[in-house]
């Protein structure tokens, strides 16, 4: 097939959705698929455009055999509310005509990665244009985002912008998104029963396995490896609530054996160093990203994960660094209410992770305790990322799903199962 991907985030993204699409453009270069991407300069978690990159002019080229198309937009330094909204426009516009311009290539299959739902318009007229199926792939959903987390306010203005979301995700042949609870919040903002993709993140199981803690990397990060490490690894926003975190490492500080390394970058990363400055904490260490070689050794040497967000975010937004974390066998702390996918993916599966209550920073110290007298590695979940999280079955199932073949007008789910 003929597949465009389109979407705001792309390789050599390290984190997040970057990392997915990416990912998920290679593989399907490799099973034998004619693929082009439309995406942006690499800029997240940095929230900067990074070197050799622009921000103001196009940029062509063959990237590992997908030919990616970048195109410009505003990156605000330090994003609010009203920079994100224009940030996600700005590409929406700049990346117009390159996507309506593919219509000439003729696609059989536009992915629109979402964020940004600003992009629809433009998706929804090539897929016509080319008669091409479409399908959106949600990510996080932004509206929900937005307002559940107070970014933005207004009665009305949240009613307009669920309608209009409501009306573009019923134009698309498919909606997907990765998560239960996700898939039941298209439900309920109307989404078709029969459009409905379930399309989980996945890991590479194969490269997690069996890893052992790496001491020459965490000298290198500036960790004592005899020490237990209570790790963070990811974005640092706002919708994550890192500031608990920085209070339980000021809690537990007189523990000598323990020491917190958060991994990672973005829009909160300075005021938390501020923080654990204020507080003059020893226990605690900043390090950059790593290279996603080096992932599986990083998630292998902590005794403790973190998965952090704050209460509003839970299903708007599933962490994807819980995939690696439950391939690699690690014990983690999981902030999410009980009815949210985090919380229902805990009580389905005991043990698979400790579920604590979000905000609460007397939790978070009690979850870190219990997590940490857990074994390792954490068979649970190494076990359920064997069976339901493996890249190349999901990745096969997606494809798979868009070849002729009768519609059952039910909820289709890609897993390893292949329950439909």
């Amino acid at each position: 097939m003929k597949i465009l991907l389109y979407g705001i985030n792309y390789s050599p993204e390290l984190t997040g959705i970057g990392k997915y699409s990416g990912e998920m453009a290679r593989w399907l270069v490799q099973q034998g698929h004619e693929v082009q991407v439309v995406t942006a300069p690499p800029y997240y978690p940095e929230w900067k455009v990074g070197p050799g990159y622009s921000t103001w002019h196009y940029q062509t080229l063959m990237e590992e055999g997908v030919r990616v198309t970048r195109c410009p937009l505003y990156v605000p330094s330090r994003p609010s509310s009203f920079k994100r909204v224009l940030h996600l426009a700005s590409f929406a516009f700049s990346s117009l005509f390159p996507v309506l311009g593919q219509w000439w290539w003729k696609p059989d299959l536009v992915i629109q990665v979402v964020p940004t739902l600003f992009c629809s318009l433009p998706t929804l007229l090539l897929g016509k244009l080319a008669g091409a199926q479409r399908v959106v792939h949600i990510q996080d959903y932004e509206v929900d985002a937005l307002f559940g987390l107070a970014l933005a306010k207004g009665g009305r203005l949240k009613g307009i912008a669920f309608a209009v979301e409501r009306w573009l995700l019923n134009r698309f042949d498919r909606v997907s998104t990765i998560s239960e609870g996700m898939l039941k919040r298209a439900r309920q903002k109307g989404v078709e029963e029969s459009k409905l993709l379930f399309f989980p993140n996945w890991s590479e199981v194969s490269r997690f396995c069996g890893v052992e803690k790496d001491a020459p990397l965490l000298r290198n990060l500036g960790v004592d490896p005899t020490k237990r490490v209570v790790l963070y690894s990811g974005n640092m926003g706002e919708k994550q609530g890192l500031e608990s975190v920085i209070e339980a490492a000021h809690r537990l500080h007189k523990r000598d054996d323990l020491h917190f390394l958060m991994v990672g970058d973005g829009a909160a990363k300075r005021r938390l160093m501020d923080q654990a400055s204020d507080f003059g904490l020893e226990n605690l260490t900043f390090a950059p990203l790593q290279p996603y070689e080096l992932l599986p050794s990083l998630l292998a040497s902590a005794d403790c994960h973190l998965v952090v967000q704050k209460r509003g975010a839970a299903d708007a937004v599933l962490p994807s660094k819980l995939t690696n974390i439950l391939a690699v066998g690690g014990n983690a702390v999981i902030t999410a209410d009980p009815d949210t996918t985090l919380g229902i993916l805990c009580e389905k599966y005991p043990g698979i992770a400790q579920r604590i209550e979000p905000e609460s920073v007397d939790a978070l110290v009690s979850g870190i305790e219990h997590s940490l007298s857990k074994l390792r590695p954490n068979t649970i979940a190494a076990d359920y990322a064997r069976d339901y999280l493996d890249k190349d079955v999901l990745l096969s199932r997606f494809v798979a799903v868009f070849s002729p073949q009768p519609c059952s007008g039910q909820t289709e789910y890609v897993d390893r199962h292949g329950n439909l």
